[in-house]
């Protein structure tokens, strides 16, 4: 069962994702072909990050594990912080050129950046890896698609309104995962 914090730490992961599908649209005259070519990439980046964050947390395991929820709080605020930083920085009229296939992997990789360190926190959700990657995906391709298609109706603006959505989900899951490892 996907436990409501996965579902959480997916969506805030995906926000990065889904704010650059937005600026893509908005900026952009969006089609099918592409927006569907940025979910998979987006998404299969999303799913992919994480494993080397966990593979992090597997090798120092019994280092890491008495100090894991210290290790979530500042990991997740730490991501949260710059989310929002990021959000609040972002030009609304900062224009953005089309995505052809090297300037789009590497678009991919750069949102799910964040998704690499919280792979490291994995192992506090008490989902399988595996699961815990096909969902993060999941919800970032799902949520970038329409993202493109959404940007070119409202513009960039909800674009930083995303991401600061993203980061205050991530700092409220680490503030969380501390929280209830005190009690």
């Amino acid at each position: 069962m996907i436990s409501i914090s996965l579902f959480l730490l997916s969506l805030a992961l995906a926000m990065d994702a889904f704010a650059a599908a937005v600026a893509h649209g908005a900026s952009s005259r969006p089609n099918h072909l592409a927006a569907l070519r940025m979910s998979l990439a987006f998404g299969l980046a999303q799913a992919i990050m994480p494993l080397f964050g966990w593979g992090l947390g597997v090798a120092f395991g019994s280092i890491i594990e008495a100090v894991d929820h210290w290790i979530a709080l500042v990991l997740l605020g730490i991501l949260g912080v710059r989310m929002i930083g990021e959000g609040l920085e972002r030009d609304p009229e900062e224009t953005v050129r089309p995505l052809t296939i090297w300037p789009l992997l590497v678009a991919a990789v750069a949102t799910s950046i964040d998704a690499a360190v919280a792979g490291i926190t994995l192992p506090t959700f008490g989902v399988p890896i595996l699961a815990a990657c096909a969902v993060i995906g999941l919800t970032t391709a799902v949520l970038t698609y329409p993202g493109v298609y959404l940007g070119a109706l409202a513009g960039a603006k909800l674009g930083k309104r995303a991401e600061i959505l993203g980061g205050l989900i991530l700092i409220g899951l680490g503030i969380k995962i501390f929280v209830e490892h005190q009690l």
